[in-house]
Parts: structure tokens; C-alpha cells; sequence
């Protein structure tokens, strides 16, 4: 998923950014210490695209909800019990309605059925829920529970959305972006931004992207650091890549490679391939962290493993004897088995 990472080089001093990646643009150049592409912006259409699930806040404000509190400690059987009840009691109780499309939507606690899931989303959203709008709009267009219907799912999202739902914002904005038209983009970043002020990570990383771009909004590098930083809070790996790197370049915000370091590795020991080849380098020259060839091929190893090669760290890593690398296989497969 690329549409242009920032380059992370180190020449001499200077980092610069590039624009597209291409397996030849991935590639270290004789001078480079960094390559880094943008993850681009997943969209709904793409196969496997990542998505926030719209049901995970509470979706009632009764002084006590046995079906939802069952549901979130995974007594799921409770849950549809207890859901159920409520709906016999109260043939409009819109959450109950949507907790049952929920449990049958993934199969929790009895067998998973999209149809029976979309009809009791539908009961749910005729009453205004918007958890219930929000879920059928990515049912629909991942034609679940019934026929593909782009046109219908992005209605519900829209409807979901204006009701202040911040994860049908989110995906619709990944919408309304494949589209490519100017307005779209501008609406979603907007719409981006109501998501990422409502805390999701993706949606602060993806509106840190636009900022850097300047696509739907102006071109600002100061706020795309201050959104990268706070997806990487909440925990966004993509957005604690991103901010490294504008960190350790000092774009957006003062430079400081100490700090870039810590990021990139945090965000290497959970496992992301570009931070532990970005640190593995960093180890090398001895820039924002001790120079140690150890550490250096151990983060080599591990970035490798993940398919990400690198001659660059190769060629100066020769220097190891058989102790060093010893060391550093066994470093590699520990973090390995942590992940």
C-alpha cells in the first residue's frame, strides 16, 4: 500500500524525502542510510485493507446494560441472552438490536450469519443507531449479508457520519480519497480530521499523510509531525514510523535523533520492518544511539527475515567475526519469538 514514503537519507547531514515507491526506489542508494515510502492510504476497494470496527463504544446510556457489559468480557452467550430479553421487552431497543447483528456479524457465541447479522442492523438503524448505519455501510460494500452495493454502503456511512459516528467518518474518508476529485479529497480530510480528534490512530496517521502532501488541505509539515506523533500515542505503527522520520530529519518539528531513534526502535520491537532496518542503520554510523555493529545486525536480521534486504547494511556489516554474529542471530530469533 504505497503512495510515497519519506525518504530517511543520510548525507553528510541531510535528509531528504521521496516521492513514490518502486522496488527500485526501495532500494539503498550508494549514499543513502534511509529509503522510506508512505504507506498509502488504504481504501475500502483494496484487498485486505485494514478497518475500524464500528462497534466498540456503548451503545446505550441505561444505567445498566447487562447484554454489552456481557459482551465486552466476552460472555457472548450472556450477551445474545440477555440481548434478546431487552428486544421482547422493548421491540425498539436499537443497541440490543445492534449487539445481536454484532454477535452474528462475527460469530460470537453462536454461528456466524452476515444475512441474520444485516437484518438486525437494519431493525437497529430504522431506530437511528449508528453503529448499525455505520456497520451496513462496509457490509454493503464488501457485499456481506446481501448483494455488493458501493452506492448503499457509502449512503449509510454518510448517514452514520452526520450522526457524529467517527469510524463510519474514517471509512467514508477512505472513500471519498480513492475518488481523486479535489472536493473528495478536501471532504476527506475533514472528514480524517473528525475521526483523528476523535482518537483513532489511523485516521491521525492518514490526515498526518495528507498534511504532508498537501492533498485536501494545505501543505503543512508541522501539522502532519503533530498528527504522526499523536497516532503514534495511540499506538498507530505507521503513524510512529512516520513520525521517526520526521523527527530524525527535523521536518515539521526540531530535530532530534536521539529521540527519532527511540521511536524507530520501539516501533522495531513491535515488529515493523522499515524501523528495524532504519535503527539497524542508525546502530551503524552511530547516529542517535551508540554506534554497535551487533545491535546492527540483529535488527538486520530481523528486517530481513520480513523480506526487506538491504546490501547497504550487508556490505558494512562484513567486519563481524563468527562471536559477533553469533550474538546477533541470537538477539534476532529472541525478538523474533517476543513478536
Amino acid at each position: 500500500m504505497a503512495l510515497g514514503f519519506l525518504a530517511l537519507a543520510l548525507c553528510g547531514s541531510e535528509v531528504r524525502a521521496a516521492s513514490s515507491l518502486s522496488p527500485e526506489a526501495a532500494k539503498p542508494a550508494t549514499r543513502e542510510i534511509f529509503t522510506a515510502p508512505l504507506k498509502e492510504l488504504p481504501t475500502p476497494y483494496s484487498p485486505n485493507a485494514a478497518r475500524v470496527v464500528p462497534f466498540t463504544s456503548k451503545p446505550s446510556d441505561k444505567p445498566v446494560d447487562t447484554a454489552f457489559g456481557a459482551y465486552q468480557r466476552g460472555q457472548y452467550t450472556t450477551a445474545f441472552r440477555e440481548a434478546t430479553k431487552r428486544i421482547a421487552a422493548d421491540p425498539k431497543d436499537a443497541a440490543a438490536m445492534t449487539l445481536l447483528g454484532e454477535l452474528y456479524n462475527q460469530g460470537l457465541g453462536l454461528k456466524q450469519d452476515p444475512v441474520k447479522a444485516a437484518e438486525w442492523y437494519r431493525l437497529a438503524a430504522a431506530q437511528g443507531d449508528v453503529h448499525a448505519m455505520a456497520s451496513l455501510g462496509l457490509m454493503s460494500i464488501d457485499g456481506r449479508g446481501g448483494a455488493k452495493d458501493l452506492k448503499a454502503g457509502r449512503q449509510w456511512l454518510e448517514k452514520a457520519a452526520d450522526k457524529g459516528d467517527t469510524t463510519a467518518a474514517y471509512n467514508l474518508a477512505l472513500i471519498l480519497l480513492g475518488t481523486g476529485t479535489e472536493p473528495d479529497q478536501a471532504r476527506a480530510a475533514t472528514l480524517f480530521r473528525k475521526a483523528a480528534e476523535g482518537e483513532i490512530g489511523a485516521a491521525q496517521h492518514d490526515l498526518g499523510v495528507l498534511y504532508l502532501q498537501g492533498r485536501g488541505v494545505p501543505k503543512d509539515p508541522t501539522q502532519a509531525a503533530e498528527w504522526f506523533r499523536r497516532a503514534a500515542d495511540n499506538g498507530d505503527l505507521a503513524g510512529e514510523v512516520e513520525f521517526a522520520i520526521l523527527l530524525f530529519n527535523g521536518i515539521g518539528l526540531p530535530k532530534d535523533e536521539g529521540r527519532a531513534a527511540r521511536y524507530f526502535q520501539h516501533a522495531a520491537a513491535r515488529g515493523n520492518a522499515i524501523a528495524q532496518n532504519r535503527i539497524s542503520r542508525l546502530f551503524v554510523v552511530g547516529r542517535g544511539v551508540q554506534k554497535n555493529l551487533v545491535e546492527a545486525a540483529a535488527w538486520n536480521l530481523a528486517a530481513s527475515a520480513q523480506g526487506l534486504s538491504d546490501p547497504w547494511l550487508d556490505d558494512n556489516l562484513k567486519t563481524l567475526d563468527a562471536a559477533e554474529r553469533s550474538r546477533a542471530e541470537a538477539l534476532a530469533a529472541e525478538r523474533a519469538r517476543v513478536n
